[in-house]
């Protein structure tokens, strides 16, 4: 039989998430033969790859050059689904993820990508808000570019599935961009030939990490740079990333740079302030007819 769906999964040093991983999608694609899963290692030293071993329906294959991208490329290049899913290494996926995104594929023949948000299961619920409302801010401007401008330059990292044949098209995988950017390159890219369609109907589980280490407002704010960045100069504004790992203590919210933090904050809520009270002067201002 044909395969129908691939699953990629990038991998460097994630023993402590890929068995967690591995397991929610063969729950989801228990008893289907049309799928497959491979594992992308990308010189990991722990014991990852003992850990894939034990899965004897998942392909695993190495690839060398150091990066995200590369590994995703390496990937995408053993699989053979017409649609492939990239997602990460720590996340889970929830009950119904595979479903719901092939209903998006079939009901929709010009879709070549669909993606949806991420949720931290490990972060506090205050954080898990602060994300929120920062994937709705990317939501909106999202809505924007594809309304206005027929563009699509939202697609989240780790948790999004291309249409093989759109994503030959465009050559793959950016294999230039190690981390930062990835997700803007490719969803700037693949409008181009087709449909790009972030939904908050398919999210996923994933670790906080990331942001439990470099801080949940260093984080949005560096996502958000780099993704202007991509649009307007078509490279990212940060060419390195940190390997964030955590052991058996689990993910402990301790940013590195808590002044940032505030710093950000700070200016964000500042912006806020400053565009409510514009709005606000300039309804007076029409109510009393001293803008007409």
């Amino acid at each position: 039989m044909a395969i129908k769906f691939s699953f990629v999964i990038p991998a460097y040093n994630e023993e402590n998430y890929i068995g967690d991983c591995l397991e929610a999608i063969t729950r989801e694609a228990k008893g289907r033969s049309d799928v497959e899963i491979i594992v992308a290692d990308n010189n990991s030293n722990d014991h990852t790859d003992a850990i894939v071993a034990k899965y004897q329906q998942v392909k695993l294959v190495r690839e060398a050059k150091r990066g995200a991208n590369a590994t995703r490329q390496a990937g995408f290049e053993a699989s053979h689904g017409d649609l492939v899913a990239f997602i990460d290494a720590d996340t889970k996926m929830p009950p119904g993820w595979l479903g719901k995104v092939e209903k998006e594929f079939a009901k929709d023949p010009n879709l070549v990508c669909v993606s949806g948000p991420f949720i931290y299961y490990d972060l506090s619920r205050t954080l898990r808000v602060l994300v929120r409302i920062f994937y709705i801010l990317g939501y909106c401007m999202y809505l924007i570019g594809r309304t206005f401008f027929h563009t699509a330059t939202m697609i989240q990292g780790g948790n999004y599935t291309v249409r093989r044949s759109a994503f030959e098209k465009i050559g793959g995988q950016n294999v230039d961009i190690k981390f930062y950017g990835d997700d803007t390159d490719n969803a700037v890219r693949l409008s181009k030939v087709g449909v790009v369609k972030f939904t908050f109907d398919i999210p996923i589980l994933t670790s906080g990490r990331r942001l439990a280490k470099e801080g949940a407002w260093t984080m949005g704010w560096r996502y958000a740079i780099n993704n202007f960045w991509m649009l307007a100069f078509r490279r990212p504004w940060t060419t390195v990333s940190k390997e964030v790992r955590f052991g058996k203590e689990g993910t402990v919210y301790r940013p590195e740079r808590r002044w940032l933090e505030v710093v950000i904050a700070t200016l964000f809520f500042l912006f806020v302030f400053l565009v409510i009270a514009a709005m606000v002067v300039v309804v007076y201002l029409l109510g009393t007819g001293r803008m007409l």
